[in-house]
Order: structure tokens, then C-alpha cells, then sequence
């Protein structure tokens, strides 16, 4: 990773996520051009391609950014909690992360909103910090029920996040109730889910030995040319 030439011992890399982060503060979103980025990170447009290609990717080394913030501050003090209380201190603690750049985040959230393929872009990176959340709280990801459990909390972050960008007290009273009530709904949701999995499971299993059978049965009829083992013409 490179280094910045002022002895600071900063990567350029956060160099220029601290520059986009500090034009979002007091500039449309839109309105932010790659060039206006370099200059507030004091770097050339040589060394921001380097480090970035795009505004979208800037944006997803800030989400990594503060998932390493979350996953450092992890610690054995919940193990003995239920899911819900785990999941909860690591979304809070990311909400503590992130809270010096809300304003930042505030702003631009509108335009991202309107723009689908930063959309498609920014829901790829928050499914990649998100199952770094949740392996943080103790919850299984893989699966079928995986991708369900991660879309899912990305959503629901995303829903929390409306309420976080207007709640005015330190102490996030308004976030952690919504919070609370979302991650209620969304237990009984996987609860059903895993139900439903498990009741269709034997079913699943029969049709797949099924398509199996339909496979080999297909292949000893029309066997692929050119397979001594298979071709009884050979």
C-alpha cells in the first residue's frame, strides 16, 4: 500500500477516504469530482487512480475502514448473550464508528439513493461488511439461510440508518429503540424461515437424487463421444 511523501505515515489510500468524507460534509455528492478529491488529499490523479477508481470504491474502503474499527473493538464479554443482544452491540458499535462522519453520510445519502448503480454497488460492500458483523456476533452465515440473514441486515441497516441520521441524543435513544423492534421482527422472520427450510429439506433431498437419477440414466442411453469407458461403439 502506498505511503504519503509528507512523513506523516499515512496511506494514501486514507488520505484520499478522508478527503471524500470531509468534501461530503459541505458538497452535494454530484457535485464532488474526482479531481476535487485529489486536491483535498494533496495527491496527483495519478496517485487517486492508484489508489482508487472511483468515488463508489472510496466509498467501500471507508466501509472496510470501519468494519476494522468494529472488529477491533470485539471482545468475549457477550458470548454468554443471545443473538439478539450480540448482534445489537456490534451494530452499535459500528453506529460509534461511524458516528463522525454522519453529517457526511447525511448528505450524500439522498443522491446515492436516486443513483441505482451505486446502489447495486454500495449493497455489494455492506453484504461483505455485514457478514463480517454478524460472524463478530456468533452468527452462522452460510447456507441456504446465509445470503437471506445478510440481505436481510443490510436492509435493516439501511432502515436504521434513517432514524440514526436523525436522532439527536448522545446516548442514540431513538436508534436503539427502532433497533430493538427491528431485530425482533427479523428474529421471527429467520425463525420461520429456518422452519420452512427444515420442513422442505426431505423434499429437496428427493428431488435432487431424483435429477441425479434422470442425469446417469440419460448419460448410459446417449453416452459422450469420444470416452472409450462410455461408447459401447469404440
Amino acid at each position: 500500500m502506498a505511503k504519503s511523501t509528507d512523513g506523516t505515515g499515512v496511506s494514501i489510500r486514507e488520505r484520499v477516504i478522508d478527503a471524500l468524507m470531509a468534501l461530503a460534509e459541505t458538497r452535494e455528492w454530484d457535485q464532488i469530482e474526482i479531481g476535487d478529491i485529489a486536491d483535498e488529499a494533496g495527491i496527483s490523479l495519478l496517485e487517486l487512480r492508484d489508489a482508487f477508481p472511483s468515488k463508489g470504491a472510496i466509498l467501500g474502503g471507508f466501509a472496510r475502514r470501519i468494519d476494522h474499527i468494529v472488529l477491533a473493538g470485539a471482545s468475549d464479554d457477550l458470548l454468554g448473550e443471545t443473538d439478539k443482544d450480540r448482534i445489537f452491540d456490534v451494530l452499535m458499535r459500528r453506529f460509534d464508528a461511524l458516528s463522525p462522519y454522519k453529517n457526511a453520510l447525511k448528505r450524500m445519502a439522498p443522491a446515492l439513493a436516486r443513483d441505482p448503480l451505486s446502489m447495486t454497488a454500495l449493497n455489494r460492500s455492506a453484504l461483505n461488511s455485514m457478514r463480517f458483523m454478524l460472524a463478530s456476533a456468533g452468527i452462522d452465515t452460510e447456507g441456504p439461510m446465509g445470503l437471506l440473514k445478510l440481505q436481510g441486515a443490510v436492509l435493516m441497516f439501511a432502515k436504521l440508518m434513517e432514524v440514526w441520521f436523525n436522532d439527536e441524543d448522545p446516548g442514540l435513544s431513538r436508534t436503539m429503540a427502532a433497533m430493538d423492534e427491528e431485530l425482533k421482527c427479523g428474529g421471527m422472520i429467520i425463525n420461520r424461515l429456518g422452519d420452512l427450510c427444515r420442513m422442505t429439506a426431505p423434499f429437496s433431498n428427493a428431488l435432487h437424487r431424483l435429477a441425479e437419477q434422470g442425469r446417469h440414466m440419460a448419460e448410459r442411453r446417449h453416452p459422450p463421444r469420444g470416452n472409450p469407458d462410455l461408447d459401447p461403439s469404440i
